[in-house]
């Protein structure tokens, strides 16, 4: 009796320890399905939007003109990004455009400059030109003749291509080629920029297509760019501009036909000595040619439509031309950036209806900042400067005539490098390292030059913070020179009229960083990040594979878990 007692017992225990090991089992099964039913789906369709030569503080400068859907819908409902720099020097659009998609420096991406010295092929190159290509859209021009093969890794863009298997799309579009063809990426499906002189044309590239496609074709046809050959006045009473100097100074370049550079601006009038349709490009409405274009590839291309995602890479290049003629501090930029807030609307409205609000992701920052006219600095009492990269050129060939006895050891200056010519230094039995500390000294003795670095150093030293790390990033070890040097700061190789940029300061570093629509945070942050994080927070979002040199990081608090 005591034995089947016992047995019963037992038998209940083996019953109840089955029982719960099930409920132990079955728990994460019940987790797995509440995460599931939470989980979002990806963006149709992401629009990246760089601005050139926009400073952060066109944000904040202008923020009482804009209107509530352009950069405030942005502001409002995204995530900013307050305290973003380019981490490298030189800040140039080429390196500008290719640091943001490729999510590290030039020292990785090989895009050290718009134009370099290549001391193999011993010749002037431009970031983008493609021999090997020809132009699509204009007859026997240099202008087509483009594509990234410059650029030695793949972009955010190119990552979409290839984890979707080719079936998310990737156009980039620009006025300037390289802010077209520099974002779209090696794998894209198209590259257009903007062909003007007596055509007023979009074009690309052999490297993507033989023809136009039917709606860029349609798109010429139209005549768009014709509209915008009118009057260019401010967009509200000029009197109101009191965030910007008088609209007449002394810090202005204008348009050639013009007697001073005030508003308004006929022009119809202007352009047969502006280059025809090229003087669009230093006007506003070259960034609404851009938007309409824009909006026409999106319905062309049916972008955002399917279950793949799209990525429309757009560059808003006529706010450099505004900028590089006029001035940070000018009318001229504030009207351009107002009316490029209209024009942001007008996109984003498009998304709206195309896309659906929800179902598309933006970021916008820029390709680099400006610095303010150093003219203007030194009338307010300010340290600032120019300077003569001939003179110094003349100066270095002579002292290393004295020094080393040859007038030919330098064979090229440029981006504020020096390029030895090392058969010339053989020739003469010299050591190239005694070379480059001689330079070194006396660049260091040398007005207005404020650091520099030569080649041994960079190749034998890793810098981890200032201009001496942004240098070194900056630094391609077969197309960068044998000696960096870095100008003082506000001190500029430029006329003495206008903006400019290039170095590792903030006033050329600093610029926004907006991310807006599904899957971001709204909200804010003053954390530092730096523009090569862009390529990996977006990776993440998106769940593919970050480009294959990134160094960047994704920035976790714009993204919603």
């Amino acid at each position: 009796m005591k034995h089947t007692v016992l047995l019963i017992i037992m038998s209940l225990l083996f019953i109840q320890c089955v029982s719960v090991k099930q409920k132990v089992k079955s728990a994460p099964k019940t987790t797995i399905t509440t995460t599931k039913n939470v989980t979002k789906s990806k963006p149709k369709l992401v629009v990246g939007i760089v601005v050139d030569q926009m400073r952060y503080d066109y944000l904040t400068r202008f923020k009482g003109k804009y209107g509530d859907g352009g950069f405030m819908r942005m502001l409002q409902e995204g995530y900013n990004c307050k305290n973003t720099h380019y981490n490298y020097i030189p800040t140039y659009t080429g390196p500008g455009h290719a640091s943001v998609y490729t999510g590290t420096t030039p020292e990785n991406h090989g895009i050290i400059a718009n134009d370099w010295y290549d001391k193999y092929a011993k010749k002037e190159v431009y970031c983008a030109s493609d021999p090997n290509q020809s132009s699509v859209g204009v007859e026997g021009q240099w202008a087509g003749k483009m594509s990234p093969h410059r650029m030695q890794t793949t972009t955010v863009t190119d990552q979409l291509r290839l984890d979707t298997q080719k079936r998310g799309k990737v156009i980039g579009i620009a006025i300037k080629d390289r802010g077209a063809i520099l974002p779209a990426g090696h794998a894209a499906n198209g590259a257009y920029w903007f062909y003007g002189k007596a055509k007023g044309d979009w074009i690309t590239s052999t490297y993507y297509t033989n023809e136009l496609p039917g709606w860029v074709q349609r798109f010429n046809a139209a005549d768009k760019a014709e509209k915008y050959l009118k009057t260019w006045n401010t967009m509200y009473d000029i009197n109101s501009y009191v965030e910007s100097d008088a609209d007449l100074n002394a810090y202005e370049a204008t348009f050639k036909g013009k007697a001073n550079a005030t508003f308004p601006y006929e022009l119809a009038n202007l352009q047969a000595q502006n280059g025809g349709f090229d003087i669009l490009k230093a006007t506003p409405y070259g960034n609404s040619l851009t938007t309409d274009f824009a909006i026409a590839a999106i319905l062309g291309e049916n972008l955002g439509k399917d279950e793949h995602t799209d990525f429309l890479a757009v560059s808003y290049s006529s706010t450099d031309y505004v900028g590089h003629r006029f001035g940070v501090n000018s009318v001229e930029i504030q009207d351009t950036y107002l009316r490029l807030d209209k024009d942001l609307e007008r996109l984003f409205a498009t998304l709206d209806t195309e896309v659906g609000k929800g179902n598309y992701t933006i970021f916008l920052t820029a390709d680099h900042a400006a610095v303010h006219v150093p003219s203007f600095l030194q009338d307010m009492k300010i340290p600032a400067g120019y300077f003569n990269h001939g003179d110094l050129k003349k100066h270095l060939t002579d002292f290393l005539n004295t020094t080393f006895g040859s007038d030919k050891l330098i064979e090229n200056m440029s981006s504020g490098q020096i390029f030895l010519d090392h058969t010339e230094i053989q020739k003469h039995n010299l050591s190239a390292k005694a070379i480059e500390n001689a330079l070194q000294r006396e660049l260091l003795n040398y007005d207005k030059i404020a650091k520099v670095y030569t080649r041994n150093t960079l190749m034998s030293s890793e810098f981890t913070y200032g201009i001496a790390a942004a240098v070194q990033r900056g630094f391609n070890q077969k197309r960068s020179g044998d000696v960096c040097y870095v100008l003082d700061i506000a001190t500029i190789s430029y006329s003495r009229t206008g903006s400019t940029h290039g170095t590792g300061f903030n006033y050329d570093t600093h610029v926004p960083l907006l991310f807006y629509g599904n899957g971001i945070q709204q909200g804010e942050t003053l954390q530092r990040f730096n523009i090569t994080d862009i390529a990996p927070t977006i990776s993440a979002l998106l769940e593919i594979s970050l480009p294959n040199a990134a160094t960047g990081n994704p920035i976790e608090s714009a993204l919603k878990h």
